[in-house]
């Protein structure tokens, strides 16, 4: 379960300060929207640790104890003078009051923006993968064809979703998702290939498609791929294997460790 929704869930039980960066200046240990929640014994999620989130917990604290507290509340924080932290920057921040009455409006301000990324198959190392992206920048929309395959708790950043056959869902997909194929038989993996390759070609807007697989997988679907008139240029665009260099478990979790990387890497091209 995300932080997002432990914090909902604990909220129809007992208030909480919320606490927001809504500022930044120069090299800070969080980004603008990070936050956390606290209460009077418990902390949810982080503002980068340190000194600066102490003092965060302890005036969120003071102002929770005393009825006269004028909410929200502002600080501004320069890490090296104020504070001692060697990041140098400035943040600020705005803490505020809340209940379960707030809960509609925290969730629409607080779910994550992220990358979005299509997740083509329900087995191990989807399953895997899901657990990963799910306190990453990705908003994941699991596809698989067959019923009963996706838990019944998602956390809030996956939506899970039938499709049969599977490579009806691509032409649906958000425009700039991320692809990862990787369903329960290399018939559907490569249906689904051949369904992003024909997109690319009349929409170009997946920058990434990644077939899990061996580099024998991915000659024998490049020879296939290639007698239904893909040509070598838009088979180079695939990814086969997947995952970041080097690291070479077979485990599902390290699989997911791994491609979750290389997509975080995918998503900063070209960022600062």
């Amino acid at each position: 379960m995300s932080d997002l929704s432990l914090f909902l869930r604990r909220l129809r039980h007992e208030p909480a300060c919320l606490v927001r960066v809504v500022a930044t200046q120069g090299s800070v240990p969080r980004e603008t929207g990070a936050w956390m929640a606290v209460w009077p014994e418990a902390v949810l999620g982080t503002i980068g640790g340190g000194h600066l989130e102490l003092v965060a917990i302890m005036a969120a604290r003071e102002g929770l104890r005393s009825p006269a507290t004028v909410w929200p509340l502002a600080q501004r924080h320069a890490l090296g003078p104020s504070l001692g932290q060697c990041c140098g920057g400035v943040v600020q921040l705005s803490l505020d009051r809340v209940g379960e009455a707030d809960a509609g409006r925290l969730r629409a301000e607080l779910s994550p923006q992220g990358q979005p990324l299509a997740l083509f198959g329900g087995g191990h190392v989807g399953h895997a993968l899901v657990r990963v992206l799910a306190r990453l920048p990705f908003r994941v929309r699991w596809i698989d064809s067959r019923d009963g395959i996706f838990p019944a708790e998602l956390p809030d950043t996956v939506e899970a979703e039938h499709s049969e056959p599977v490579q009806h869902a691509v032409p649906g997909l958000e425009t700039g998702s991320q692809v990862l194929i990787m369903s329960f038989s290399h018939a559907e993996d490569l249906d689904i290939v051949a369904a992003c390759l024909r997109r690319q070609r009349e929409q170009a807007d997946l920058p990434f498609v990644g077939l899990i697989g061996s580099r024998s997988k991915w000659a024998t679907f490049r020879h296939r791929l290639a007698e239904r008139g893909f040509s070598s240029e838009e088979l180079a665009r695939i990814r086969c294997p997947i995952g970041i260099p080097g690291i070479s478990g077979k485990q599902p979790e390290v699989i997911a460790v791994a491609v979750a990387a290389q997509l975080l890497l995918e998503s900063n091209q070209g960022k600062p």
